[in-house]
């Protein structure tokens, strides 16, 4: 199942890029990432409410708060880079590029939070930076 979900969050981000090149067209950039957010706030606690799961709310500790708050602070940045971008150069090269963010997130994984590092994560991590090299060029 979970393979399933992240082939569909990966059709969904592309359909994201695309509709958002669009929209944005004769947009402030910074203004069309808080409509987005915001229509993202409103389907997200939609869910929660639909899957009765605010309960949990008061059950949240002090350390998982902070996290998520620093997660949703590094989201928020990363659309704001991620909307001017697309609102200044095409999205063809810039998606590449925010993609980089799975190489990134291996390096972190494993200095952070002391995941392995494979020789096959490696050898995925180079071939992705080449693709993008070659996609952007």
């Amino acid at each position: 199942m979970w393979f399933i979900l992240a082939l569909l969050s990966a059709v969904f981000a592309a359909l994201t890029s695309i509709l958002a090149k669009v929209g944005i067209e004769g947009v402030n950039s910074n203004l069309a990432t808080a409509i987005r957010t915001g229509v993202v706030l409103l389907m997200s606690w939609g869910m929660v409410f639909l899957t009765n799961a605010q309960g949990g709310i008061s059950s949240i500790s002090q350390k998982s708060w902070l996290f998520l708050i620093l997660s949703g602070l590094a989201t928020g940045a990363s659309w704001l880079c991620y909307y001017k971008a697309i609102q200044i150069g095409e999205v063809s090269k810039v998606v590449p590029i925010d993609k980089l963010s799975v190489v990134i997130t291996l390096a972190l994984a494993f200095l952070f939070l002391h995941e392995e590092f494979t020789v096959k994560s490696a050898i995925g991590s180079i071939l992705l930076l080449a693709g993008t090299l070659v996609m952007v060029l």
